[in-house]
């Protein structure tokens, strides 16, 4: 081990913002930094995210209901760019006391609802529309099970892998090696899973797809924190890649990931969404 040796002081405090990537996101404290509020267009639903693998979780529940008839599901998605600290607004913190994406505003009844953390919208968007999380109780708890272990994983594949691995300002191997291993080891528990059943609750597509497609995928596909994927062997976990490359092709998972996208080729980007017909002209 050849990292440098670090000695906590007693009382810790945030002394050095030299953070990096993200200098001035990160701080202590909570609340709003400037005052602003947020577009309002004249959907149902008000969407305030970012293309991340949290935020398209969110858009894929939404295509995916709307591609099922659900005109009810219609939503308005406006791009809350992080680097720009768009989250610290008075607005987006007034739907997200946590600052983070991403956070929707229910509107179709007569009092608004805001619903913040992505399993949370997930949940309130299934059990309003009465789709892809099943009644059955032991169905339910076995797809809330594997919905709530995504949630939980992630801060070790995003926070953990993907900043020591890709985003840190230095490169410590303990880190490294602590993410990886618990990174191999969640696509380890999926491969397991998806050998047993279609998806990853069973034998129906669920909630729970949705919500640990977006991180698993890309790693699949070379598209997560630079060459992640050979890094890690990715292509060792043969199940993972049947079931990512059986929900790639549904229409409304092809739609969702690019809504709330600021980066890559302009055909491939819907930076805002209000209707469908966004998508005419779009690679998806």
């Amino acid at each position: 081990m050849s990292d440098t040796t670090y000695t906590p002081p007693k009382v810790w405090t945030p002394e050095n913002d030299e953070a990096g990537r993200f200098t001035g996101i990160n701080r202590p404290t909570a609340g709003a930094r400037t005052e602003k509020e947020l577009p309002v267009g004249d959907n149902p639903f008000q969407l305030y995210s970012l293309a991340t693998p949290n935020g398209v979780k969110v858009t894929i529940m939404l295509e995916e209901l709307i591609e099922a008839g659900h005109t009810g599901a219609e939503y308005d998605a406006y791009t809350i760019n992080i680097m720009d600290q768009d989250q610290f607004t008075s607005g987006f913190v007034g739907i997200n006391p946590n600052s983070k994406i991403p956070a929707l505003v229910d509107r179709s009844g007569d009092t608004p609802i805001r619903v913040f953390e992505s399993g949370a919208i997930l949940m309130h968007l299934a059990e309003k529309f009465g789709v892809f999380l099943p009644t059955d109780p032991a169905a339910r708890a076995e797809t809330l099970s594997w919905l709530f272990w995504q949630v939980g994983s992630a801060p070790f594949i995003g926070g953990g892998f993907g900043h020591f691995y890709a985003y840190a300002p230095e490169k410590y191997e303990y880190p490294i090696n602590r993410y990886s291993m618990e990174t191999k080891r969640l696509f380890d528990v999926a491969d397991q899973r998806l050998a047993e059943t279609r998806f990853l609750a069973g034998e129906d597509y669920t909630i729970a797809d949705m919500a640990a497609f977006p991180w698993l995928a890309p790693f699949t596909t070379g598209q997560m924190y630079n060459d992640a994927n050979t890094f890690l062997s990715i292509d060792e976990y043969t199940n993972v890649k049947r079931w990512v490359d059986e929900i790639m092709e549904r229409p409304g998972v092809r739609r969702g990931r690019i809504v709330n996208k600021t980066w890559g080729e302009d055909d491939e980007k819907l930076i805002e969404r209000h209707s469908p017909a966004d998508f005419e002209g779009k690679k998806y």
